[in-house]
């Protein structure tokens, strides 16, 4: 799945992302082990109030940046399921809403990932998804086309023909 995200993502993009990675590493920071945490909130609220002061704080800016990067991409997604039930449905969950303890959504864990990005990697990541949307096209279309081709497939169309 990451190797179908990175592939339609801009060069720009992966290499803003190389750089968090090699920062959060040079600090000893686990982005991993922060993106978790921060889809307890939706997921385990006590676990994750327990957890919440040892993250790095989010401004009420970029919160709203990334909403609204979030919308897009649940939009997306929905649209995806519509025309390809069959795919979407080894997918996530897509709205938060539907998460517990043992399932996290599309939405959540989008929240989750976007939370870890740095200034610069978000502010590219939102301009390369509202560029997309502009020239109408689909990342969740882009994304679950590339895992189908990973997995063998003509294309997304032939992987939900065969399931």
């Amino acid at each position: 799945m990451r190797k179908s995200q990175y592939l339609a993502w801009t060069e720009e993009l992966l290499e803003s992302f190389h750089n968090d990675l090699l920062t959060a590493d040079a600090k000893g920071w686990n982005l991993i082990m922060e993106k978790y945490a921060r889809m307890m909130q939706s997921t385990c609220p006590e676990r994750y109030a327990r957890l919440e002061s040892d993250l790095p704080p989010i401004s009420k800016e970029r919160l709203v940046i990334q909403e609204e990067i979030i919308g897009i991409q649940i939009q997306w997604m929905e649209e995806f399921a519509k025309a390809y039930p069959k795919m979407a449905g080894n997918a996530r969950s897509i709205r938060t809403r539907e998460d517990s303890e043992y399932n996290t959504s599309y939405e959540t864990y989008l929240r989750g990932e976007l939370g870890t990005y740095s200034e610069e990697t978000l502010v590219l990541y939102g301009r390369f998804s509202v560029g997309l949307l502009q020239e109408g096209r689909n990342l969740a279309y882009l994304i679950m086309d590339n895992t189908a081709r990973l997995y063998g497939y003509e294309s997304v169309s032939d992987a939900e023909e065969s399931l």
